[in-house]
């Protein structure tokens, strides 16, 4: 596929009498999605975002979310997300279709972007963090009645796995590995009926909050997030493994895994200390972190691993996922930890 050339002809669609001079790749070459700079003959300037990854339906039904909760969202969070371009009052994706290549793309204004947050983050640093994510999801569940529907939920990317694995076998390794995710798709599904799911709010999640994902202002507060690959409608622990992955002893990785552990650093349930003075959580939903792991694990890297990541990191994190990710699930994580230092029953 000629990027290049499907931007061109995405523009066009939207605005021809205005002509672009240069386009430059920015990507982070680290997902199949690709973010370009562009810069036209006035010297303005745009972000576009090619992506093939899920369905165009999905990532039309996503971006258009994303602008209702822009365009919602109070302060001092009313200028966080980046703001998609509007044609006749609606978000303006190009769909592009030839032959077998299959891509979207949406513009974007370019994001300003402040400080990011250290590699590795003190004590204090993780309870500000504790308590602007409490503060930004808090203010995310208060509009969540007036965004649009979603017509995905965990339930539904479960089943889409089964059925394919089902149909496609010789995907995902040996006889032995599929009956494998078979075993964790119906755990996954079982164990949800263990909560009161029903008392869960479904909000805007971003699930993918790693610390090259968004900026803060000096005094550490959440000015701008971009990158919504991950973006859905969904319950607020989603967001908890990334956070904790930021907050770990080790801090930010260039090369990266995605294991458990970080959820049992004692740097993380500080970080929930904090999230719950400001927006309490329910015993349930401290119980439901170890399922939203292995949901992002069956969901994210099994099932659209290879669709989103670059092969090598593909490759990598789903062979981590048979051999660590998976196993450690109901063997290293011991929620009961988090529910007494929250002061929860």
């Amino acid at each position: 596929m000629d990027f290049t050339t499907v931007i061109r002809k995405a523009w066009e669609g939207y605005d021809a009498s205005k002509t672009i001079s240069k386009i430059e790749e920015i990507s982070a070459m680290v997902s199949t999605n690709h973010v370009f700079r562009i810069t036209f003959d006035d010297d303005d300037i745009i972000i576009a975002k090619l992506s093939n990854f899920g369905t165009f339906e999905h990532f039309k039904e996503d971006h258009r979310i994303i602008h209702s909760l822009s365009n919602n969202l109070l302060y001092p969070f009313e200028n966080v997300l980046a703001k998609s371009l509007l044609k006749n009052n609606r978000v303006y994706i190009y769909h592009y279709k030839q032959g077998r290549s299959d891509a979207w793309v949406v513009f974007y204004n370019p994001t300003r972007i402040l400080d990011r947050l250290p590699r590795r983050l003190d004590d204090e640093l993780i309870k500000r963090l504790g308590q602007q994510m409490g503060k930004f999801h808090k203010a995310c569940s208060k509009i969540r009645n007036v965004l649009p529907k979603s017509s995905k939920t965990l339930r539904t990317d479960i089943y889409a796995l089964q059925q394919q694995l089902e149909k496609n076998e010789k995907d995902f390794g040996s006889a032995m590995q599929v009956d494998f995710l078979k075993y964790h798709c119906d755990l996954f599904l079982r164990n949800r009926s263990k909560y009161n799911m029903s008392s869960f709010d479904i909000i805007p999640v971003f699930i993918d909050w790693n610390i090259g994902n968004f900026s803060v202002t000096p005094s550490y507060e959440l000015y701008s997030r971009w990158d919504y690959d991950w973006f859905r409608m969904s319950y607020r622990v989603l967001d908890f493994y990334f956070l904790s992955r930021v907050v770990s002893d080790v801090g930010d990785r260039t090369v990266f895994s995605y294991v458990i552990t970080t959820m049992m650093e004692d740097r993380f349930i500080l970080f929930l200390q904090e999230y719950h003075k400001v927006y309490p959580l329910t015993a349930d939903e401290i119980r439901f972190m170890k399922e939203a792991y292995r949901f992002f694990i069956l969901n994210y890297v099994i099932k659209d691993g290879k669709h989103f990541f670059s092969e090598q990191y593909a490759k990598k994190l789903q062979a981590e996922a048979f051999d660590v990710y998976l196993p450690s699930v109901d063997r290293d994580f011991d929620v009961e930890k988090i529910v007494a230092a929250l002061g929860l029953k």
